[in-house]
């Protein structure tokens, strides 16, 4: 893959060393360094699969989710040395400022799935345990649970939540993690300290008092027609303001017509830099100590558009998320969102 380059500004790895199209070589996220041992994750951030979709209630496929993601991301690989941002003037992810591995995927044991999530939350478990933060591609939505239950050991975290279904199902024939519940399941551990959903819209897997459980404990809860009233500034401060928040998102919160990819579609969805903006700024308000992205099913999509989405945001979020803890470190107290952010419709 040639020699690893330096230096946020200048340099690129094809210079020196192979071209190395995204088509050549391994396919792992972003082409990014892979690690097997994890018990030697030397790395700011772990790209973790967990190709697990048993807790489905309709269309399976997203086990295939984390395999499509990561050849799709290759897209965005071309041997920069991080990527320009000509409207911010930044350049995103260069490998001088964060070293990102890939660390492959949870085991999952076929019609087992309590072993399969043990096995999710191990995994996360792991990339804390070194220092990482933990970047999950799913797999259906059941994994969240786990993911967000390995932070049990670390302080609160307040969730943010990008979904057009609310995912607070308590059980269903005695049936307590479904893609449907992990927003319930979240909600009864005690490092959670709240939850903001965003998306949710028209007929959901939730019931009536399923809405009013979430609401019972201080939840949050806007429809895509809200936040375009509200505007990206207006949503933001809608967000309590905490120190550390973890954020899931699942692809069907997007537009079906830009991410038909999966086995729930809803129409009504997102746009793509409706959710980025969202992203840039909850980055600016806290810290982000983890994040999971999950429902893609790649064969409901021939054409790779709703993988190519999914690595794109992934990306996104993860530039943000440096540069957000970069000018943390020279404006310790600031927490406000990005100069750029449209509002109220300005995009409109």
């Amino acid at each position: 893959m040639g020699p690893k380059v330096t230096g946020s500004n200048g340099g690129h790895a094809y210079e020196t060393g192979r071209l190395n199209l995204p088509f050549v070589g391994h396919c792992t996220f972003g082409k990014q360094p892979p690690c097997l041992n994890w018990d030697d994750i030397d790395a700011d951030v772990a790209i973790l699969g967990v190709p697990y979709d048993m807790g489905t209630q309709y269309r399976a496929g997203a086990r295939f989710g984390p395999r499509a993601v990561r050849e799709a991301s290759t897209l965005f690989s071309f041997g920069h040395n991080g990527a320009y941002d000509h409207e911010n003037d930044v350049v995103y992810l260069p490998s001088d400022r964060v070293r990102i591995l890939d660390i492959g995927d949870a085991d999952i044991i076929h019609t087992d799935t309590v072993r399969s999530l043990d096995n999710a939350e191990s995994a996360v478990r792991k990339i804390l345990s070194n220092g990482a933060l933990p970047v999950v591609i799913g797999g259906d939505h059941s994994v969240h649970a786990p993911a967000i239950r390995a932070f049990d050991n670390q302080l609160p975290v307040h969730i943010v939540h990008f979904d057009a279904h609310l995912d607070f199902v308590n059980e269903r024939h005695g049936v307590y993690n479904g893609h449907g519940s992990p927003l319930r399941r979240a909600s009864e551990m005690k490092h959670v300290a709240g939850i903001t959903h965003l998306g949710i819209r028209g007929v959901s897997s939730s019931n009536k008092s399923d809405y009013d459980a979430a609401r019972s404990i201080g939840s949050k809860i806007l429809s895509v027609r809200q936040i375009r009233r509200l505007g990206v500034r207006g949503t933001l401060a809608a967000i309590p303001i905490h120190p550390r928040y973890y954020v899931t998102i699942d692809i069907d919160g997007f537009d079906p017509s830009i991410a038909p990819g999966t086995g729930t579609p809803s129409h009504g969805g997102f746009l793509y830099y409706e959710v980025v903006e969202l992203l840039q700024g909850l980055a600016r308000m806290g810290e982000i100590v983890g994040f999971d992205l999950v429902e893609v099913s790649p064969d409901y999509d021939h054409s790779g558009t709703t993988a190519f989405l999914a690595a794109r945001v992934i990306l996104d979020f993860l530039g943000y998320i440096v540069e957000a803890r970069a000018e943390r470190r020279q404006q310790p107290r600031r927490q406000d969102i990005p100069n750029n952010t449209e509002t109220d419709g300005e995009r409109r």
